[in-house]
């Protein structure tokens, strides 16, 4: 299991990194870091074709659960998936900004 710390992915996400939630949507629109994109973790399989398999991809739930299950599906796709410890959650707590409502593709 590829995991990623807060002050990591924080240094990560400065530098553009790709990031996807996979929170359900009612739980991105109240709050999300900027730029992930939502993709449920039951919509995860379908959405393959969208995800990168050369960029690394940063997988961010509520706490770090779902994205512990969804960064070891990627994987075993063929992807480099790291799911993201503490979640959204931590990134609060940390005082890192948040964006509210959906996000435009």
């Amino acid at each position: 299991m590829n995991e990623i710390d807060q002050e990591s992915f924080a240094a990560e996400h400065a530098a553009g990194a790709f990031v996807v939630d996979v929170r359900e949507a009612w739980e991105y629109t109240g709050g999300h870091v900027p730029g992930a994109w939502l993709i449920p973790l039951n919509r995860l399989p379908s959405a393959l074709v969208e995800l990168s398999r050369t960029d690394p991809v940063y997988v961010i739930c509520a706490s770090g659960d779902r994205s512990k299950a969804a960064a070891w599906f990627l994987n075993a796709a063929g992807l480099r998936a790291f799911s993201v410890t503490d979640g959204t959650g931590g990134w609060v707590r940390a005082g890192r900004p948040i964006v509210i409502g959906a996000r435009k593709r």
